[in-house]
Order: structure tokens, then C-alpha cells, then sequence
């Protein structure tokens, strides 16, 4: 059966073009610098902004170490029905730092804005509000992300030329997401390698890359680029907000700086199927820009070239049980898996990054099937106006 072979030799070739491109290799060395972990203490002149809807689960975990991180916080309520607000202010009090925390209630959204960008655009509002004026630095955190210690001194530390000499006016950190269910583990080191294939880091720190792109989590901005960059109100209505902050800051003549930490985490928790389809499949046509074109290319890729060598090599090994040893039939096995065994070799430093058992790292084909499956259902609802919802609030894809 040639057909095998052909389907096989596909996905082969595509996984030996990846691994010998160095570009796309997991970014082992672009991690935030350890140094400013020794010391601890505030970073000053940053002005921390946490965005947050329905967070009082997650604030007593997360807001203790960002209070320690930086001497003034700003946590604007997006419209809470949780009780955020009064929480927020009980964990600064029990910590003793109740002089750091402003909490700022945001009105709804304004036609055209997400919820996000428009929460943090109070922030800044409010940040440039208080004395003293702008400050030099805005560091936007997400309300599930938790800081290790000296976690905003290294961001600083990189900004200012210490991790390779060059100075960045936009730095972020992907941080590590939860692993620990069984859908987060076949799920999420996917969505990050994903994530990386597309936006390769060590491309996003070059000037002269077209490849911009940053992590919404945990992202320290200068506040002057910022402005001279339009501000928030030039991505009012970006639904994958993070990435479009960081093509404002490259267009305005800033460098960008993207990587990792994994002592940085999310402590958000997605224990069922739904809760990730709901988080992939919001952005999912977004990043294809609402193309048909793009999206019958996406789902292509994902199929033959990720999904598919379990089942060729399963076919191909049907083939060879049920009768003469075809020479076809044979490639097509031993191609299939070398395909397969090259893909989890792929996957398995974003897997140990998570710490998850590295026997995930053989599931990626199954991960691809499902995340082709979100990114169709993102543009069905999209095509027949359904569009979805995020925390309660209505939205288009």
C-alpha cells in the first residue's frame, strides 16, 4: 500500500526538519537570572497590575508573594461577583502590607475592548495617578500566576542589559502552567510547544526577527514605550492581548524578550476537558486571523503531520500481521514510528518543564488530534455568530 509510506515519509521528514532547526529547540538557556533570588526585597520603580475577575480562590495564594515583589500593587476589579476586592484586601492586611495595595474597581468594558485590556488600562491610569507620575516600569500579572522570590529583580535585571548585555523595554515569562490531572497533562506541555513552534523564542529576542510575541502572565513593560507605542488603547480590542502588546512594543522601536521560569506557576487548575477546550478554543481562530484558508492549512498539519503515525504505523503493522511482508507496508512502519519517536522527542522538555512523567511526552499525536478539533469548533462558532464566553462575559472569536 504506497499510500502508507507517503503518509508515513510526510511527518517523518517534517519532525527531521524541526529537529535540525535550532531556533525552534526548547529555550533551555532563556531563563530568568537566579541573582536577585538571594537578596529578595522590592524591585523599585515597578508598579505591579494585576487584572482580576472572580479571583478570591486564587489571590490567597498568588498575592502574598507579588506584595513581597513589589512595593506597590494595583489590583483592579473587572466586575467581581466573588468578593475579589474585600479578599484582596483581608491577604495585604494579614501580611502586613496593607501600604502597598491600591484595589481599583473597573466599570464594564467599553464597546470594542476585552475585559482584560481594558482592566488593565485602568491600572495604568491609576498608576500614573499617584504621586510622583508614571513609573518607570509596569509589571502586568496575572492573578493565578505565582512569584518566586526575586522573581520581579530578575525581570529588571533582564531589562537592563544583565542576562546578555542588550536592554529589553518589553520582558515576560511563560509560567508554568499546572500539569497534574490527566487532561493537563496530555493537554498543556502541548499548548506551550505548540506555542513555541509558532513564536520561537530565541527568535523574539532579536531585532531583526519578524517574530514578535510575549507571555500575558507575567509581562514587565517599559512605561514610557508603552505610550510612545499608543498604549493600551491601541490593542482595546486584541483578544490574545499578550502577543499584541508585543508587536506595539516592537513597532515602536522596542526590543523584546521572551522566555521561561519554571519556579514562576500558574496555580489555576484545569481538571476537565472542558475547561482547556474553553481556554484553547477562545483564541484558537483568533491567531489564524479568521481565515479559511489558514484554518484548512492548520487542521491539515495537525492530522497528517502531528496525529497521524500512531495509526500509519498501526495500519502499517495490520498490513504485515495479515500477510506477506510488502516492502511498502514496512517502510511505512518504520517511518511512522521514527515520525512518532522524534515527535516525543520534541515534546519532552516542555513535559519536564511541567513535571509531569516523561511517558506523556508519546502522546503528542493525541494531543493534535483534540487541539484540531478546538481550533474547528473556535471557527464554526466564529463562521455562524455564536462566538463564546470568558468568566461570564460574552465575546466573539
Amino acid at each position: 500500500m504506497p499510500w502508507l509510506a507517503l503518509f508515513s515519509l510526510l511527518p517523518l521528514l517534517f519532525w527531521v526538519a524541526l529537529a535540525l532547526d535550532r531556533s525552534r529547540a526548547w529555550p533551555r538557556e532563556l531563563r530568568l537570572p537566579t541573582a536577585g533570588a538571594a537578596g529578595g526585597g522590592t524591585a523599585a520603580g515597578v508598579v505591579a497590575i494585576v487584572p482580576a475577575r472572580d479571583e478570591a480562590e486564587v489571590l490567597p495564594v498568588t498575592l502574598p508573594a507579588l506584595l513581597s515583589e513589589a512595593r506597590r500593587v494595583i489590583l483592579v476589579d473587572d466586575g467581581s461577583r466573588d468578593g475579589t476586592a474585600p479578599a484582596a484586601r483581608q491577604i495585604a492586611a494579614a501580611a502586613d502590607r496593607a501600604d502597598r495595595l491600591t484595589v481599583v474597581r473597573a466599570p464594564p468594558p467599553p464597546p470594542g475592548w476585552t475585559g482584560k485590556v481594558h482592566a488593565l488600562a485602568r491600572g495604568v491610569e491609576a498608576a500614573a495617578g499617584r504621586a510622583g507620575g508614571e513609573p518607570e516600569w509596569l509589571l502586568f500579572v496575572d492573578a493565578d500566576v505565582r512569584l518566586r522570590t526575586g522573581a520581579a529583580a530578575a525581570l529588571l535585571e533582564v531589562a537592563r542589559g544583565g542576562l546578555d548585555g542588550a536592554t529589553y523595554d518589553l520582558v515576560s515569562v511563560m509560567a508554568r502552567l499546572r500539569a497534574r490531572s490527566f487532561w493537563e497533562r496530555l493537554l498543556i506541555p502541548a499548548f506551550v510547544f505548540f506555542f513555541q513552534l509558532l513564536y520561537p523564542f530565541r527568535r523574539v529576542r532579536r531585532p531583526e526577527s519578524r517574530v514578535v510575541a510575549a507571555a500575558g502572565g507575567l509581562a514587565l513593560v517599559r512605561a514610557r514605550t508603552l505610550r510612545q507605542a499608543g498604549g493600551l488603547a491601541a490593542l482595546k480590542g486584541a483578544v490574545i492581548d499578550d502577543v499584541a502588546l508585543a508587536r506595539r512594543v516592537a513597532a515602536a522601536g522596542g526590543r523584546v524578550w521572551l522566555g521561561l521560569d519554571a519556579e514562576i506557576e500558574s496555580v489555576r487548575p484545569y481538571e476537565g476537558l472542558a475547561a482547556i477546550w474553553r481556554m484553547v478554543a477562545r483564541s484558537a481562530y483568533v491567531q489564524l486571523r479568521y481565515r479559511p484558508a489558514l484554518l484548512a492549512l492548520t487542521l491539515a498539519g495537525l492530522v497528517l503531520l502531528v496525529a497521524a503515525p500512531p495509526f500509519v504505523a498501526a495500519a502499517a503493522a495490520g498490513r504485515l500481521v495479515a500477510g506477506p511482508a510488502a516492502p511498502p507496508a514496512l517502510v511505512a512502519l518504520v517511518a511512522a514510528l521514527a515520525a512518532w519517536a522524534l515527535e516525543a522527542r520534541a515534546l519532552a522538555p516542555a513535559v519536564r518543564h511541567h513535571r509531569a512523567p516523561i511517558a506523556w511526552a508519546a502522546t503528542l499525536p493525541f494531543a493534535g488530534i483534540l487541539y484540531a478539533l478546538m481550533t474547528a469548533h473556535a471557527a464554526w462558532r466564529h463562521h455562524t455568530g455564536r462566538g463564546g464566553a470568558w468568566k461570564g462575559r460574552s465575546y466573539r472569536f
